[in-house]
């Protein structure tokens, strides 16, 4: 069993940064890649950004050149660096792990308020 846990979120006026935080408690290298999914009340879940095994990357149309993923293996972490925040970021952002092309672990998420 694997556990992903988020952390970083919080409240922050539009224009502002954040940077969430997905630590593994397995080799996020072993699997085919991790990612960043947000879900807003009333809304579809979306998938936010990706990141492979040899560092290609996913990004939403809505978050291109405002988010960036990165990770660092040897700490079993995933960042997202989110820059550039507006009121519609707001959601609750979930890391997740992929075998493959499918979702395999997902951890229970960490809310993201933009609002001033």
């Amino acid at each position: 069993q694997v556990q992903l846990v988020e952390s970083g979120g919080g409240l922050v006026q539009p224009g502002g940064s954040l940077r969430l935080t997905c630590a593994a408690s397995a080799n996020i290298f072993s699997f085919y890649a991790m990612g960043w999914y947000r879900q807003a009340p009333g809304k579809q879940r979306e998938l936010v950004a990706r990141i492979d095994k040899i560092g290609s990357t996913y990004y939403a149309d809505s978050v291109k050149g405002r988010f960036t993923i990165s990770r660092d293996n040897a700490k079993n972490t995933v960042y997202l660096q989110m820059n550039s925040l507006k009121p519609e970021d707001t959601a609750v952002y979930s890391c997740n792990a992929y075998s493959t092309m499918t979702v395999r672990y997902w951890g229970q998420g960490t809310q993201v308020t933009v609002s001033s």
